[in-house]
């Protein structure tokens, strides 16, 4: 992170953009919450403008990648994320997508381990792959886009959007009390998977609804080049009836 730091000095004292290219390793931990706090400290809550910050990054990192990451930061990895991944994610915009040239389908398998956007407030996360359990347990404010997620998702939800263009696991939207989360449920089998507690009915999506969705998995499919997302968008009309919004009472 410190050399992040160094390297974003023109955008930290001056606003000009930085681009900035490195590798990252599963020991480089909370990737992006030192430069974080060094721009929450020069510019405050409000941070800087979007994409101010574009950091390219390489290889398998760590537990809380992306951790706190503040407004004008975009973390773009090329591989897969340990568990806590956006942490705390309090403005700025995360893509992991798996490296170049890989023989397996992104979609079918898990890029991002367990609990991330954990108690994140803000911001855009796009995951081109599945994630592991409790995705994203306790958001309440952050936007984001992923193709599966595993047990517990959105569990404590309060606040945000979450799409999910794939499978789920069991006991989703335990104890979420706000927010939304859009569902591809091609197979029909989702409502099976929900906690009742908060949830007690899936509805389908309004006008405004569908608009949302679709900017979310416009944006998705920019950024990774997902071709999920790309298949969404091309058969958006015919999908739209498989999806299901979870609206806690």
């Amino acid at each position: 992170d410190w050399t992040l730091v160094e390297e974003s000095e023109p955008a930290l004292t001056q606003g000009v953009p930085v681009r900035i290219t490195t590798k990252v390793r599963n020991v480089n931990r909370t990737v992006g919450g030192i430069l974080s706090s060094h721009i929450a400290r020069a510019h405050g809550a409000a941070g800087l403008p979007d994409d101010t910050i574009d950091v390219e990054l390489h290889g398998s990192a760590g537990q809380s990648f992306g951790g706190w990451l503040a407004p004008g930061v975009t973390f773009r990895l090329h591989g897969d994320a340990n568990d806590y991944t956006g942490k705390g994610l309090s403005g700025g915009t995360l893509v992991v997508t798996p490296p170049d040239g890989v023989g397996y389908r992104a979609e079918d398998n898990v890029i991002i381990g367990n609990t991330v956007l954990y108690g994140a407030t803000k911001g855009k996360a796009f995951f081109r792959g599945q994630s592991g359990e409790r995705f994203a347990v306790r958001n309440s404010g952050a936007n984001a886009v992923v193709e599966g997620v595993g047990d517990h998702g959105c569990e404590y939800m309060t606040g945000g959007r979450v799409v999910i263009l794939g499978p789920t696991g069991r006991n989703f939207a335990a104890g979420m009390s706000g927010g939304l989360a859009f569902v591809l449920d091609e197979d029909g089998t989702f409502a099976s998977r929900v906690n009742p507690a908060m949830v007690d009915q899936l509805e389908p999506l309004d006008e405004a609804d569908a608009i949302e969705l679709r900017d979310l998995v416009a944006e998705h499919t920019e950024r990774t080049g997902s071709p999920v997302g790309q298949r969404v968008l091309d058969g958006f009309d015919e999908l739209l009836p498989r999806f299901v919004k979870v609206f806690p009472a």
